[in-house]
């Protein structure tokens, strides 16, 4: 090589491959930047990191080797130099070695890569069932077996969303009730959905599933470490699409076997108010913050709803004309809208208030007031 061919591999090449030998270094940078994938807290998560990298790290060798070999036959044997192009119409060998190496390249990449997406789809062995719904737009969660079903919703305050309050710590990444699982167990996850195409996908754990409707999909988890993990819906669902964040909590086991245990005493309560009569003032202060939740993010704070796109409930026959109609919107939705059944997400508790803030909000004043039982009466059939 000439004395000019050795510079130029000095100034040129010489500090990519030193970047390349020096792969911690540029691991750390990526991770300070955040431009690479997670290692997350999982097996699988690990594996899946590690193939990452792996084939990251081919992909720069055959980068610098093409592009060192390209410089340099740009450089040795340039025109001005008096070289003169080989005329050759085929080369056998060569194309035997461009063939063969990839094809090992592939295999070599292959092996982890096959190991570990199998290990992704073996739900088989699961500790605990958890059935996860997605809706326009939050997650319902249902532990199989334990009588424990709710709705998780986001609980950053409008007032961060619409830029009046400054922005918090994990805005548009709360929720009122994360998914709660146990350390060092592993837990099945039966994906579906109720409306449209969403995604469970928290990048922690390396488990991202489409909830289509009619379908159902399988997937699983197993946390080495406690602590508080955030995802989102990964998929399109709609205006609401940014506003469905997921919140898993891991705890250790005696901290979950307790928890599950006042869950189901919050659950067997929820029943037994059912039966409880409130007055229009409880129903009104409750009912407001359950719409906030659960029915602003459509027809707005303010009952004016979008123009164009959500209706307005402020002045709305609905809200104001007999209240069996409402019971039945609110409860079963409207086919063809974008009003979704809340009877299976909400209590009756919950849909009791929501209605009677609905009939006494915004002017209204109808005096109308909506109890559990009669909501109960209303899904039976009564």
């Amino acid at each position: 090589m000439s004395r000019r061919a050795n510079m130029l591999f000095a100034l040129v090449l010489a500090p990519v491959l030193s970047l390349v030998s020096s792969g911690s270094v540029i691991a750390e940078e990526a991770k300070r930047w955040a431009v690479n994938m997670p290692r997350g807290v999982t097996s699988v998560s690990n594996a899946i990191y590690d193939i990452h990298m792996i084939v990251f790290w081919i992909c720069v060798v055959i980068g610098v080797g093409v592009f060192a070999v390209m410089f340099y036959s740009m450089y040795a044997h340039r025109k001005s130099r008096g070289a003169v192009a080989a005329n050759f119409h085929e080369n056998t060998t060569a194309e035997v070695v461009w063939t063969i190496i990839p094809a090992l390249i592939l295999v070599v990449m292959a092996i982890p890569a096959t190991k570990t997406l199998l290990e992704v789809y073996d739900t088989s062995e699961a500790e605990m069932d958890i059935k996860i719904t997605g809706y326009q737009w939050k997650w319902q969660y249902e532990y199989l077996g334990e009588d424990v079903v709710y709705m998780s919703e986001l609980a950053t305050p409008e007032s961060e969303i619409y830029n009046t309050a400054p922005k918090g710590q994990h805005y548009l990444q709360e929720v009122f009730e994360p998914l709660v699982i146990p350390v060092k167990t592993k837990v099945r996850f039966l994906i579906t959905s109720k409306d449209v195409i969403h995604s469970w996908w928290v990048p922690d754990f390396a488990v991202k599933r489409d909830a289509i409707p009619g379908f159902v999909n399988e997937t699983w988890t197993y946390v080495d470490e406690p602590g508080v993990y955030r995802g989102e819906c990964a998929e399109l669902c709609g205006k609401g699409h940014p506003f469905m964040p997921i919140v898993v909590n891991v705890l250790e086991k005696e901290e979950y076997n307790a928890w599950l245990a006042e869950k189901k005493v919050q659950v067997a309560a929820i029943r037994e108010l059912t039966k409880k009569t409130f007055t229009l003032e409880e129903l009104m202060v409750s009912g407001e913050a359950a719409y906030n939740r659960s029915c602003a993010s459509c027809h707005m704070v303010n009952g004016e709803g979008i123009p164009g796109v959500f209706p307005a409930l402020k002045g709305s026959a609905v809200a104001t004309g007999e209240i069996s109609k409402h019971l039945d919107v609110v409860v079963n939705g409207v086919a063809g809208t974008a009003m979704q059944s809340f009877g299976g997400q909400l209590s009756e508790i919950d849909l009791a208030a929501i209605i009677t803030y609905e009939r006494n909000a915004w002017g209204h004043d109808t005096g109308d007031v909506v109890q559990p039982i009669d909501v109960l009466k209303f899904k039976q059939g009564q």
